[in-house]
């Protein structure tokens, strides 16, 4: 038997709303609807399988989506690939992050999460959530009581969370009060698109504040080092927040602290470019840990 191949596929759509940040912050639900898809590779086995969400970076979905699936299939987990950028008609915002809300993904995540709740072959007891850069970041967040609070409607709250380097230079209100879950943290020492030291010190607060949270850190491993058609990282276009520090000053607004007027992508501090690519063996050590992370959060 393969055991790297699904037993099944499915197609499913996913209604969201396409929210502004403000309004994601707010818990305002008048954004524009829009239908979303997700593939759903249930594994081979019987009984009600785990499940990992996967959700995609600032790129859409790229060549390192299916060696995941494969991964996770490979040791008994079913994987949900979430598409966030099709149904918005969207192919990438990683020159023109302003073109979707930062926040959008975690009420995708939400509303992806209620297909895993009610599905016949899945354990909504053992579903965990593992993003990558922007996804990363919403994977990170939605770990968030307060979004909990606000949009979570799946009646799931996910056993665990996996964020591959994701961005951690924005403050938003209760960001310590997380849901009592393990997050693990997987980024490298050289990235320059969302620099290790904020996903550190954001870390040293979460543990601070009593949350199970580790990184593990890969040296000289660039932004998307799981990339399997890049051998090495090259510099280009890229919009970064490396060098702003933002946080949310009242519900909904986000702040530039360098001006003390709202944030937005034409500021100073926004950087235009960063390194991007491929570190074959940091992937391979990454694919590593996080089979054996799930296998001890979520069982096989």
């Amino acid at each position: 038997m393969v055991h790297d191949l699904p037993a099944r596929t499915e197609l499913h759509p996913i209604p969201s709303l396409t929210l502004t940040d403000a309004q994601f912050l707010r818990g305002e639900a008048d954004g524009p609807p829009v239908t979303l898809a997700g593939a759903l590779y249930l594994a081979q086995g019987e009984g009600r399988r785990p499940a990992v969400l996967l959700v995609h970076g600032s790129g859409g979905i790229g060549a390192s989506m299916p060696l995941w699936v494969r991964g996770l299939l490979a040791i008994g987990i079913s994987a949900f690939v979430l598409d966030g950028f099709s149904g918005r008609g969207l192919v990438s915002t990683s020159q023109d992050q302003a073109a979707l809300g930062r926040l959008a993904f975690i009420l995708d995540s939400y509303r992806a999460l209620e297909v895993l709740a009610r599905h016949p072959a899945v354990d909504p007891d053992r579903v965990a959530v593992m993003g990558f850069s922007r996804g990363g970041q919403a994977a990170l967040y939605a770990a968030m009581a307060r979004f909990h609070r606000l949009w979570n409607r799946s009646g799931l709250i996910p056993a665990a969370t996996i964020a591959f380097y994701p961005d951690a230079a924005t403050r938003y209100l209760e960001d310590t009060a997380m849901v009592p879950k393990p997050i693990r943290i997987h980024h490298g020492t050289a990235d320059d698109m969302n620099p290790l030291a904020p996903v550190q010190a954001h870390v040293a607060r979460l543990r601070a504040a009593g949350v199970d949270v580790q990184v593990t850190e890969y040296p000289g491993a660039h932004h998307g080092f799981d990339n399997p058609l890049s051998p090495r990282a090259v510099e280009g276009p890229a919009q970064s927040v490396r060098d702003c520090r933002i946080s949310e000053t009242a519900p909904g607004v986000l702040t530039n602290l360098a001006t003390g007027a709202p944030f937005t992508y034409q500021d100073a501090c926004v950087a235009r470019r960063a390194h991007l690519g491929g570190d074959a063996a940091a992937a391979r050590l990454a694919r590593q840990q996080v089979a054996d992370q799930l296998a001890g959060l979520l069982g096989r």
